[in-house]
């Protein structure tokens, strides 16, 4: 994983991401780091995890450092590490370094995709010592009170080998996504893609129906980042049923029995 070079300040958000709060999330985000409190997301793929941590560090008005958590991810890629720099040997550091040092907010997408030997360099900070062992360096850090640690996953690709463990879930606030009420989700698909609100609710019709479908196989229904991906298409001028099946049909599924119950669904509703 290449390590950023870009300054801090090309992490901080200048305009406010568009969201709208379906429960009591933004509250409580506010409050856990008011409290200098670590915080789980947790909820199914494309439901808004990322364009809330977006949104909530505008508002807070820190930088956002966001990590993709993966299976080469290394406690280097978080921690930092020596590199050979024109001749040199140069330390440079790593994304939770630099969040810890300019007190911004550093984000582990997806965490149970890192190995777990990669992610125990997180605990001291999600503890009231709040500090980072640079081991390399012979060096802590002590996070200042604006810094904060964010993790999420989704419960839903769960399985023994890829589970956060409880000692580290249990140091965590946790707030719980879900996709949202029809009437929410139309006004999210309407907000993001610029369509009118008939095409939106169409929409949000044929998501439901889609995740209707998890019973009969489908690993997940279309989520509210897929029906926003249709809704630019059929904007651009893409035939509504070309356009759900690129951005549906064809995304949820390779077989061929379960696109054509897509495709059905999706002739339905348009």
């Amino acid at each position: 994983m290449p390590v950023s070079t870009k300054p801090i300040e090309a992490f901080t958000l200048n305009e406010a991401p568009y969201y709208l709060p379906i429960a009591n999330e933004v509250e409580i985000f506010t409050q856990a780091h008011r409290n200098q409190l670590p915080v789980l997301l947790k909820g199914p793929t494309g439901c808004g995890k990322t364009r809330f941590m977006e949104h909530m560090t505008w508002r807070l008005g820190l930088p956002l450092i966001t990590v993709a958590c993966h299976d080469d991810l290394t406690s280097g890629d978080l921690v930092g590490r020596y590199l050979i720099k024109g001749g040199e040997t140069v330390w440079m550091d790593g994304a939770l370094t630099r969040a810890v040092k300019a007190g911004g907010i550093c984000y582990l997408d997806e965490i149970v995709e890192a190995r777990k030997d990669t992610t125990v360099v997180i605990h001291p900070l999600t503890d009231d010592r709040r500090i980072l062992p640079i081991e390399k360096r012979g060096e802590v850090l002590s996070a200042p009170p604006e810094f904060m640690l964010v993790i999420s996953y989704n419960p839903g690709y769960q399985s023994v080998m890829k589970d956060l463990k409880p000692s580290t879930r249990q140091r965590f606030v946790t707030i719980d996504f879900h996709y949202p009420g029809e009437e929410q989700e139309a006004d999210i698909v309407c907000g993001e893609a610029k369509v009118d609100r008939e095409l939106a609710a169409r929409l949000v019709k044929l998501g439901g129906m889609t995740r209707n479908l998890e019973e009969r196989g489908l690993d997940e229904g279309a989520s509210t980042r897929l029906l926003i991906h249709a809704a630019r298409l059929i904007r651009s001028g893409i035939d509504a049923e070309e356009a759900c099946q690129a951005a549906i049909v064809n995304t949820l599924s390779d077989e061929t029995e379960m696109q054509r119950s897509i495709q059905e669904m999706a002739a339905a509703v348009f």
